[in-house]
């Protein structure tokens, strides 16, 4: 019995990050004595009313929830607003106003701050003042966290995020990047929120703010969420690289040590990621933080079920259980969830009976969690003898898979529906469930529910030959029968007449040379149908034996790339980067090959000019941030086969790149054209040309020592090819090579 640790991750990654941010982002970094000091020195002008402000604020944020500091905060604001009144000053009665507003708001009571804001909303509108933004954001404090409170929150922060940037407050665009790009991944919009991730980097970046670990956490989330293991790693090493540097102190580091367990799990490194979440857990007990304690054991736990290690699971859940319990419906949920399922999954029903009832409960009484409940109860129903009580389940987990649209969750109802299905023993429509599973999951592709879905297959075929080998004896029974009416028939018919004696004699005579020959010939024909049979399954093992190579390979080329960049994380050698690099893109210029091969019908041929498009997309998007390049391609729709392919594609990953890198310096731009086509002769041209700056007057390509020259001229020797170039008004790269006669002769 399986289940899978995906969805739990999402939901793991969101609840702590949230909790984290709003702890991290709350801590001033003013001089209280400083900015006295300033105010003491100030005439009654605008400049005063700015620090008084700016005071207020630093005791408004400060660490701890102390009554006097509130106050503090008050009277400072109190002070600015009379003065700002007497002088007129329009843009700091809006900020007192807002401030204002986050006080009330801070001393608890929301209704009446979010009046207050909404009245300095209309002020700043009015009079068109640049707190504006600021004021955008405030509102969002007064939202909840429901998938609608979020968009309401997305709607706020994209109308402030371009105030920000007109009035170049540039540090509070990058805040607000942020954020939204938070609320982007609660909402599920991953790749989205990745964007404005990668916004907020650079602004902060080219303001000099180097505390960059909180927006690297969400980045990891969002790419753990999206299964892209390596970057997800990437990301949440550099998040704690950058926490180290900065010398971080706060509590964020319970988020990043969470995200580090997450990618180390992702990438199949437990040991590193039960230390990274048992040092996440001792910082969220250190703090007292129950929510984030609720979570951390929910994730050592689920982690410790992915390895089948219920007990221990239960020893991790029970640790927390007593001292910390759960406060909101959810974590109450989750841990309901996990009960129920580890007692079950140990076999011990009896024990997760009072877990389940409960959950059951719950599930009557509301949809908070529905996801936990479905799961929880058909996983208890399945094991403990009740599978056929599950289906009503599973149609309900569709409904709510429908709602969300997510693909884990599609995933997760097919693999319960196969245990459903194979608990009560319908082996056909289980192994459809399955396969549907791993269609699913074929990014994480797993060999053992292969294996599974193969045994499950043969028992059934094994059945089925079972039912064909007693329907072909009574058939032969059958047919004996009839073989012996017809020689007694044959008998009497002779001996009532004996005078047509010899007539009979030589008309049996012809009957059974027919029949032999008709025997002969049924013979013959059944071994021929075996053959064909035989041949067909042979020919349809040869094609799922070629799309599972296609796809091993991919994937160990995918691995080595993976493997390349996790070591590029560690190197500081700019050649040692730029070689990995090199060897990256040319395992990926063959992986997706291969990847076309296996996703293909056709298990010999390429696409090219899909190839080379997809090929191009790849490194336009690794140096999407460095260069600005206009790519045209002209390709026609040509196919070669796996030996042209691999060389073709190496020469035009080797061009592309070079070009990319050495055309156009100092972030110049450019226009690359890429054009392959078939030309007289049966032949193929492929031109690669820039207007860039060229090669040097003096290079001379006999005695080059680049790599990247000499790599494609040796493919264009490999493809019996012909390599020219042109150094005129920047590079052309001309290959022309004959057609694979040997392709066309197969076919």
């Amino acid at each position: 019995m399986k289940f899978t640790f995906t969805s739990w991750r999402i939901l793991s990654s969101i609840i702590l990050l949230f909790s984290a941010f709003l702890i991290v982002n709350g801590q001033p970094k003013e001089d209280p004595k400083q900015l006295e000091k300033e105010i003491s020195k100030a005439g009654n002008n605008t400049q005063k009313v700015e620090l008084l402000i700016r005071l207020s604020d630093y005791y408004l944020t400060k660490e701890g929830e102390i009554k006097s500091d509130i106050d503090k905060a008050n009277q400072l604001r109190q002070e600015g607003q009379k003065l700002s009144n007497s002088l007129g000053y329009k843009l700091g009665t809006g900020k007192l106003m807002l401030l204002e507003a986050q006080i009330t708001r801070e001393k608890g009571d929301s209704k009446t701050a979010q009046k207050k804001t909404n009245e300095a909303l209309s002020y700043a509108i009015k009079n068109n003042l640049s707190v504006l933004p600021d004021i955008y954001r405030e509102l969002c404090a007064y939202e909840g966290y429901e998938e609608e409170d979020f968009r309401k929150k997305i709607k706020y922060l994209e109308l402030a995020v371009p105030l920000y940037k007109k009035y170049k407050f540039f540090k509070k665009e990058g805040d607000a990047l942020k954020d939204l790009g938070d609320y982007y991944s609660i909402i599920g919009e991953n790749q989205k929120s990745l964007e404005l991730l990668e916004n907020a980097v650079n602004i902060y970046k080219s303001i000099g703010f180097k505390e960059l670990q909180g927006v690297y956490t969400l980045m990891s989330g969002n790419y753990g969420i999206l299964q892209n293991a390596q970057m997800s790693l990437q990301y949440a090493l550099l998040a704690e690289k950058t926490a180290e540097y900065v010398d971080d102190k706060s509590y964020q580091w319970c988020t990043i040590y969470n995200h580090l367990g997450l990618a180390y799990y992702d990438v199949l490194k437990y040991t590193q990621a039960f230390a990274n979440f048992e040092k996440s857990l001792d910082l969220a007990v250190k703090y007292k933080n129950i929510s984030d304690i609720n979570v951390l054991t929910y994730n050592l736990a689920s982690l410790y079920c992915q390895q089948k290690n219920y007990r221990a699971a239960l020893r991790t859940l029970k640790r927390t259980e007593k001292t910390y319990p759960p406060t909101d419906e959810l974590t109450k949920v989750r841990q309901l969830f996990m009960f129920t399922i580890c007692y079950s999954l140990l076999k011990q029903p009896h024990k997760a009976e009072p877990y389940y009832q409960e959950l059951l409960k719950k599930y009557k009484e509301s949809e908070v969690g529905l996801y936990y409940k479905l799961n929880g109860i058909i996983i208890y129903l399945q094991n403990s003898g009740h599978a056929e009580e599950t289906y009503a389940y599973l149609e309900k987990f569709k409904e709510f898979a429908k709602k969300s649209n997510q693909l884990i969750l599609y995933s997760q109802i097919e693999l319960l529906t196969y245990q459903s299905d194979h608990a009560n023993k319908k082996y056909e429509s289980a192994i459809k469930h399955l396969k549907q599973h791993q269609i699913f999951r074929d990014s994480l592709f797993n060999m053992e529910k292969l294996k599974h879905s193969e045994a499950l297959e043969l028992q059934f075929e094994t059945e089925k030959k079972d039912k064909n080998i007693k329907l072909l004896t009574h058939q032969r029974k059958l047919q004996e029968a009839k073989i012996q009416n017809e020689k007694v028939i044959r008998y009497v018919f002779i001996g009532s007449i004996l005078v047509l004696l010899l007539f009979a004699a030589l008309l049996y005579n012809r009957s059974r040379l027919k029949s032999n020959a008709n025997k002969k010939l049924e013979s013959k024909r059944k071994q021929i149908d075996e053959q064909n049979e035989q041949l067909k399954k042979l020919l349809s093992e040869k094609e799922w034996l070629l799309k599972e190579i296609h796809h091993r390979v991919k994937n160990n080329l995918q691995i080595v790339i993976s493997l390349l960049n996790t070591q590029s994380a560690y190197l500081d050698n700019e050649d040692a980067l730029l070689a990995i690099q090199n060897s990256q893109h040319r395992m990926h210029a063959m992986s997706l090959i291969h990847q076309k091969l296996y996703q293909s019908d056709n298990l010999s041929t390429i696409d090219m000019s899909w190839y080379i498009y997809e090929l191009i997309a790849y490194i336009k998007e690794c140096y999407s941030s460095e260069k600005k390049i206009q790519f045209t391609m002209d390709t026609e729709k040509v196919f070669l086969d796996v030996a042209q392919a691999v060389p073709m594609g190496l020469i035009v990953n080797e061009a592309i790149n070079n070009t990319v890198k050495y055309a156009f310096p100092d972030d110049r731009k450019g226009e690359v054209k890429v054009s392959f086509k078939s030309v007289e002769n049966d032949s193929y041209e492929l031109i690669i040309s820039d207007n860039g700056i060229g090669l040097p007057k003096d290079f001379n390509i006999d005695e080059t020592e680049s790599l990247g020259m000499n790599l494609m001229r040796g493919l264009t020797d490999q493809l019996d090819g012909i390599f020219s170039l042109e150094n005129e008004d920047g590079l052309t790269i001309k290959i022309t090579f004959k057609k694979n006669i040997e392709m066309e002769t197969s076919k």
